[in-house]
């Protein structure tokens, strides 16, 4: 029996680390959003040619996966390589909507249904209350797929058209997402 107090002690202690360091990347996270406010002006959802890994769209224009491929790379996550990492291994268990026969590196981490398999894959998902930093997804108007990063809630910045805005639209469309990293 003595020998299960050392185990013990270790578990609690991973267990306070890992909420220690969720509640350091919800804020990180957030913040690296909202630093893009300003300066992504231009909704374009262009097919690019990017270098890999780290490749990214002038910081001026992007769409809303973007924002959060941005801010993940702020914080130390690169999507686009991780995303493209898990798609290489597991390519049959993400969305098949762009008839693509393998994953492509230049767009695959700007699509929200790949981010949100990626997510769900990670096990981030969550029915907590929102807080800062998490990423939420929305089916908008026409079936159309679109994503964010929660600031202070309901506040939320996202890229729908008109570049980086902070703006109260967390519950403005329908949520099919919601994930913590």
């Amino acid at each position: 029996m003595h020998n299960l107090r050392p185990l013990k002690r270790a578990t609690t202690l991973l267990l306070l680390l890992a909420a220690a360091a969720q509640a350091s990347t919800g804020p990180q996270l957030a913040a690296a959003a909202a630093k893009q406010v300003g300066v992504t002006r231009i909704y374009d959802p262009s097919y690019v040619q990017l270098r890999y890994p780290g490749g990214d769209v002038p910081k001026e224009r992007g769409v809303c996966a973007d924002i959060i491929v941005r801010a993940f790379r702020d914080i130390g996550v690169d999507l686009q390589r991780e995303l493209h990492e898990d798609m290489r291994a597991n390519f049959r268990a993400y969305p098949r909507m762009w008839g693509l026969a393998a994953p492509d590196a230049n767009i695959d981490h700007r699509r929200v249904p790949n981010l949100m398999m990626f997510f769900e894959r990670r096990g981030k998902t969550t029915r907590a209350a929102f807080a800062r930093g998490d990423i939420v997804a929305w089916r908008l108007p026409g079936g159309l797929y679109h994503i964010g990063i929660v600031d202070d809630p309901p506040y939320v910045v996202h890229n729908i058209g008109r570049g980086a805005q902070r703006e109260d639209i967390l519950f403005l469309y329908p949520i099919i997402g919601h994930y913590r990293w």
